[in-house]
């Protein structure tokens, strides 16, 4: 690879690292229009392993800004990221992969929770797939996002 190959290979790396971290400060902050943002018109996401739904963005986001009212408190991890780019007869290509584990505590909706800080009693861990497209106007953007939960611990 020539230096300038190596270069643009960082740069993508870097690219894909903050579309990645966006995705779990989204979620967690609850910015539905910032995750809707982080996608392709068509990207979809995938959380029937967790008990979700399938489907276009838009929907997920919309079936999550619901779904998280459950969890007032949350903070995910997104850990362990193998970023396999695409690369073309040397050169990096427009496509890449993401695999990345994910450690997930939250706090459950109830009478006991008042808003302050207060210990997770729900844990969801797993591994994430994170597909990737470079666009002409926004750069690097999310067509697919799966969730495949491996384990979740709910304690009292």
């Amino acid at each position: 690879m020539t230096q300038r190959v190596d270069l643009a290979t960082v740069m993508d790396r870097l690219a894909i690292d903050e579309v990645v971290t966006g995705y779990a400060v989204a979620v967690d902050d609850g910015d539905w229009t910032a995750y809707r943002a982080l996608f392709t018109p068509t990207g979809r996401a995938d959380y029937g392993s967790a008990g979700g739904i399938e489907g276009p963005a838009a929907e997920v986001a919309d079936w999550l800004a619901q779904t998280m009212k459950l969890f007032p408190v949350r903070q995910h991890l997104i850990v362990n990221r193998l970023i396999r780019l695409e690369y073309l007869g040397g050169s990096p290509g427009d496509r890449a992969e993401v695999r990345a584990d994910f450690l997930n505590p939250m706090r459950l909706a109830g009478e006991e929770f008042d808003g302050s800080v207060t210990a997770p009693n729900f844990v969801a861990a797993g591994r994430y797939t994170f597909a990737l497209a470079r666009t002409a106007r926004d750069g690097w953007r999310l067509t697919r996002v799966t969730v495949h939960e491996k384990w979740r611990h709910v304690s009292a």
